[in-house]
């Protein structure tokens, strides 16, 4: 199964290259790298014991590569200085993947920077994509405060959560 798998992903991506005329072969060699790249972590993932450190590469890889994908070929047109913050939601969605590694549900050492990473993603998404009407250097000002407090009182809540597991 898992080699029928390896041998439709090859057959796909030979059809896609042709399929994408006018862009450079350049531009898409870019895209399937970091997608084999990915491939190639989740065959690791099975083959080796680290599960989760390949699972996490390759989810990362994978998205990395689709976005590019998508871009180079014009589905999506958003240049580097709008895009940046995906990275983070990639990011945090590989780490979601990566802590559902051996169990059913997610583990909560994961679950929390994965949701923090996404969070942070969308939120830097707002001001890089300009659909605020102020700026992040305003937001940052007017705000600052609000956000240590809320910091603080959340850690403080982990650590007591955290405490009341291990007794």
């Amino acid at each position: 199964m898992f080699y029928v798998g390896i041998v439709l992903s090859l057959f796909g991506s030979a059809f896609l290259l042709f399929s994408f005329a006018s862009i450079t072969s350049l531009q898409i060699i870019g895209s399937f790298l970091l997608i084999i790249i990915g491939g190639l972590c989740v065959f690791f993932a099975i083959k080796l014991r680290r599960r989760s450190l390949y699972l996490f590469f390759a989810a990362f890889f994978t998205l990395l590569g689709l976005f590019l994908l998508f871009k180079v070929s014009g589905v999506i047109n958003l240049n580097l200085r709008q895009s940046w913050p995906l990275l983070s939601v990639f990011t945090g969605i590989a780490l979601l993947l990566a802590g559902a590694n051996r169990s059913e549900s997610i583990r909560r050492i994961y679950l929390i920077p994965s949701v923090a990473l996404i969070i942070l993603g969308c939120f830097l998404l707002l001001f890089s994509l300009k659909i605020t009407s102020f700026s992040f250097k305003q937001f940052v000002l007017d705000w600052c405060p609000v956000i240590l407090v809320m910091s603080g009182i959340m850690l403080i809540l982990f650590y007591i959560s955290g405490s009341k597991d291990r007794m």
